[in-house]
């Protein structure tokens, strides 16, 4: 079963898909199997971080633009190859196991859209196996 969701997103940043996630695992009636979550985009990327302390959404953000900041040594005529960049380095997808209808995740784990290239309407996939 595979699932479409819409996003506007603000310039950069990390925004909660978790919801979304469960509500598509619900919804498939799917008890035990796979998820997997996939960002057709090539300036945005799909990751499972900390929940808890919002400074770690902070804290990645300006971790990827330190590692990987927009040069003018980049030949990219967008002026945004620091963003492909973190696409890459993050990557387009995430698969989390379900159990007992559930997405499988850890305590403090949550599965997060990450935009490096916004504002900008994007979209997410989840396919329940």
């Amino acid at each position: 079963m595979l699932f479409t969701f819409q996003l506007k997103t603000p310039s950069h940043g990390l925004i909660n898909i978790t919801p979304e996630i469960r509500e598509a695992v619900k919804e498939s009636g799917v008890m035990e199997g796979i998820c997997v979550v996939f960002c057709p985009h090539t300036t945005a990327a799909i990751t499972i971080n900390e929940n808890a302390d919002p400074d770690v959404k902070a804290d990645f953000i300006n971790g990827m633009d330190s590692f990987f900041p927009d040069l003018n040594i980049f030949e990219h005529s967008e002026g945004n190859s620091g963003a492909h960049i973190k696409s890459s380095v993050v990557g387009a997808g995430e698969t989390i196991i379900i159990t007992g209808g559930r997405p499988l995740l850890g305590t403090w784990q949550d599965v997060y859209f990450c935009e490096f290239d916004g504002p900008r309407n994007r979209k997410f996939y989840v396919k329940i196996i």
